[in-house]
């Protein structure tokens, strides 16, 4: 498929799972130039009804039916091989293409795109680039993957060369991305049901920086010993960023204040460049913020720009989210779904202000909760009391490979305080027992656990 098709307007193109977070950004792009978009999603949603205010066609569950008229078919890697659409679309000889291969073809359209990649922290990572490409008046495009207040969802159409966009290394999605800024936030064992080991991730990461011109740049963490190994190798400009030594850009005399957001000097080697006020609490949010800094400095932006975009950014809807206060209790959503993560998380709660930290956890599909059950395992050594959900199968079947259960047993080993529970009423009446003013409760993971602080909440 070339960028000329992406060209023709005359063209429809019809959307499997229209509604997600990825797939609803791509589908906008088109209809904001013109084309005629259908799709199809297994529920109505927010993100549905907007894209059909908009003109789309849309329809609620998977029928060959559903495609009318239809010149292209995109997919995502998680569309299950029996879709009924998918093989009518191969029945009839439509074209097919997945997300991320027509997700690269639009980014043929603009010049300077920038792909955000790494294990965790990108959509965190994008949400500060766009407060501070919006805050620069450089109009870009931007896909995220979480919702973004600044721009009313988690897509935003933009008429310059800029283009942001998260880049997912699940399936090696973004070898089929055109960066000329790349960004690897991390590199971490992850996605293992399609990875060998660790080792051919990093070679990922590694082929991914390969897709950046020679007069692009790669931006990375400078503290990740395989990150900078990647950096050491590429064959473009390079710019690294960390709290370690020898990195380009770093942060000094760092102080955090009572909702764990910090203050910090911004370094360019030996020159100070501006001071830091951050929105979003935790360390981690310090190196996304560096990286976002980083990039604005290729692209020029100003210091005054650079600090009213980040003072501004507040994050992405699910990555640390305030949601209420109860009774004195202060209820906060976060994504966190890998052991990295959720040491993050719990960490970044430490720095708030609180009496005993209640987290609630799901773990999120079978293969990543067994292939990383060890670090699962002594992850949480900083809450008071662990409230383990059922796994969230996501787009898995359960197997019997492994079970909450397990996990619990096992943590529990380890000396850290952990209860099993089997629904989300059962989760909210257990910790409704234990809740006192002062109190933090934390519902994690990239399921539904956030219906339990929701119904807390409102309740």
């Amino acid at each position: 498929m070339s960028f000329d098709f992406i060209k023709d307007k005359d063209k429809k193109v019809h959307f499997i799972g229209i509604g997600g977070i990825s797939m609803s950004g791509l589908a906008a792009v088109l209809l904001n130039s013109g084309f005629k978009v259908s799709g199809s999603d297994f529920k109505d949603s927010p993100i549905v009804e907007k894209l059909r205010s908009e003109g789309a066609e849309i329809y609620i569950g998977h029928n060959k039916d559903n495609i009318k008229d239809v010149d292209l078919v995109v997919y995502t890697a998680a569309i299950p091989s029996d879709n009924p659409e998918l093989l009518y679309a191969k029945e009839n000889n439509i074209t097919l293409m997945d997300r991320a291969e027509f997700l690269g073809q639009i980014m043929k359209g603009h010049k300077y795109n920038v792909a955000i990649s790494g294990t965790h922290g990108k959509t965190t990572c994008t949400s500060m680039l766009s407060h501070i490409t919006l805050a620069g008046n450089l109009d870009p495009t931007i896909l995220v993957g979480g919702e973004l207040d600044a721009i009313g969802g988690n897509f935003r159409i933009g008429n310059s060369e800029y283009f942001l966009t998260e880049a997912c290394e699940y399936k090696r999605s973004f070898l089929k991305f055109f960066p000329y800024v790349g960004i690897i936030l991390n590199i971490d064992a992850d996605h293992l049901d399609c990875y060998k080991d660790i080792d051919e991730i990093a070679d990922t990461f590694s082929k991914f920086s390969n897709l950046i011109p020679k007069d692009g740049y790669l931006v990375g963490y400078g503290d990740d010993v395989r990150v900078k190994k990647v950096l050491s190798n590429a064959d473009c400009n390079t710019l690294s960023y960390g709290l370690g030594e020898n990195v380009d850009v770093t942060a000094k005399n760092i102080v955090f204040n009572k909702n764990g957001c910090a203050t910090f000097d911004v370094y360019k080697h030996d020159k100070k460049l501006f001071n830091l006020t951050l929105n979003v609490p935790g360390e981690h949010n310090i190196l996304n913020a560096l990286a976002s800094v980083c990039v604005s400095l290729i692209f020029n932006i100003s210091s005054e720009d650079i600090i009213e975009g980040l003072s501004k950014c507040k994050g992405a809807h699910k990555r640390f989210e305030y949601k209420g206060e109860k009774n004195g209790v202060t209820v906060i959503d976060d994504y966190a779904h890998h052991p990295t993560e959720i040491k993050a998380t719990l960490s970044t709660a430490k720095k708030i202000h609180h009496n005993k930290t209640y987290c609630i956890f799901q773990p999120h599909t079978y293969t990543r909760t067994k292939s990383l059950f060890d670090e699962f395992t002594h992850c949480f050594t900083e809450t008071d009391e662990l409230i383990l959900m059922d796994i969230y199968a996501a787009r898995e079947k359960d197997t019997g490979l492994v079970s909450s259960d397990e996990l619990g047993d096992a943590i529990r080993a380890t000396g850290v305080k952990c209860t099993n529970v089997h629904s989300h009423d059962e989760a909210l009446e257990y910790v409704k027992s234990k809740l006192q003013d002062g109190d933090l409760l934390l519902t994690v993971g990239a399921g539904d656990v956030v219906i339990v602080g929701e119904k807390y909440l409102n309740e």
